[in-house]
C-alpha cells in the first residue's frame, strides 16, 4: 500500500495534536478513552476518538432543510443529526449544517465524536435479576426543547419500547431493553434525539452499589 493511500485512509497519520490530551494520546501515554473521562477532561480533537475508539459506528438520525432570512435574501442549508456509538457504553450525538447534505453529515459526525460520552448500564428492572448490563440501572430523564424523555429499566428480552429516533440512539449506546415515556413535540427528531442523549448521560450522575465496590 502506498504512503499516499495509507494517509488518505488513516486521517491520524499526519495528525499534529494541539492539546495536551492529544499529545498524550499520540505518544501512547493514554490508551483508553475512559482515562480521559475519569480525569474530567474534555475532548477537543476528533483524532483522539479516532485513535482510542476506532470501532465507533455512525447513523444519520435526521436530515432537514433549514432556511434563514438574511439581508441578502433567503439562505438555505441542510441540517444533519448524527449519532455515534460502539454498542458497548459509549454514545455521541452531533448536528451539522452545510449547503450540501454530505458536508452537513460530515460536520455532524465530527461534532458527535467530540460529544462522545460514557453511559452506565445495568439490570435495574424489578422484573429481572440477571445482573447483566442489558438495560439501565435506574430511571433517568432528559430534556431538549419541548421534548422530555424518560427511560425506564426493562426485563431482559423485552427489547426497546421507544420511538424510532430513540431506538437508534439507545441501540448505538448498547442498551438492549428499555421502556420509555415521552412528552412534547417528538416529531422534531433533533429535540427527540438530544433528549434521549441527555437521559443516557444522566446515568453517570448517580453511583450504584456495583460502583462502590470498585
Amino acid at each position: 500500500m502506498s504512503r499516499r493511500r495509507r494517509q488518505r485512509e488513516d486521517p491520524t497519520v499526519n495528525w499534529v495534536p494541539k492539546t495536551k490530551i492529544g499529545r498524550m494520546v499520540k505518544e501512547g501515554q493514554i490508551s483508553s478513552i475512559y482515562e480521559i473521562f475519569e480525569e474530567g477532561h474534555r475532548i477537543k480533537e476528533v483524532e483522539i476518538v479516532d485513535v482510542l475508539v476506532p470501532d465507533l459506528r455512525d447513523e444519520v438520525i435526521d436530515i432537514n432543510l433549514v432556511q434563514k432570512q438574511t439581508d441578502a435574501g433567503e439562505r438555505s442549508r441542510f441540517r444533519a443529526v448524527v449519532a455515534m456509538g460502539n454498542g458497548d457504553g459509549l454514545i455521541g450525538l452531533g448536528a451539522g449544517k452545510a449547503p450540501r447534505v454530505r458536508n452537513a453529515i460530515e460536520k455532524g459526525i465530527r461534532e458527535a465524536k467530540l460529544n462522545v460520552y460514557p453511559i452506565r448500564r445495568g439490570c435495574g428492572s424489578w422484573e429481572c435479576d440477571c445482573g447483566e448490563p442489558h438495560t439501565l440501572p435506574f430511571k433517568v430523564k432528559g430534556k431538549s426543547g419541548s421534548v422530555v424523555v424518560t427511560l425506564i429499566p426493562a426485563a431482559k428480552g423485552l427489547g426497546l419500547v421507544a420511538g424510532k429516533t430513540a431506538k437508534s440512539v439507545l441501540a448505538l449506546a448498547g442498551v438492549k431493553d428499555c421502556w420509555s415515556k415521552t412528552t412534547g413535540r417528538t416529531q422534531t427528531a433533533t429535540s427527540f434525539s438530544f433528549a434521549t442523549f441527555e437521559a443516557l448521560k444522566n446515568t453517570m450522575k448517580v453511583m450504584t452499589p456495583l460502583d462502590w465496590r470498585m
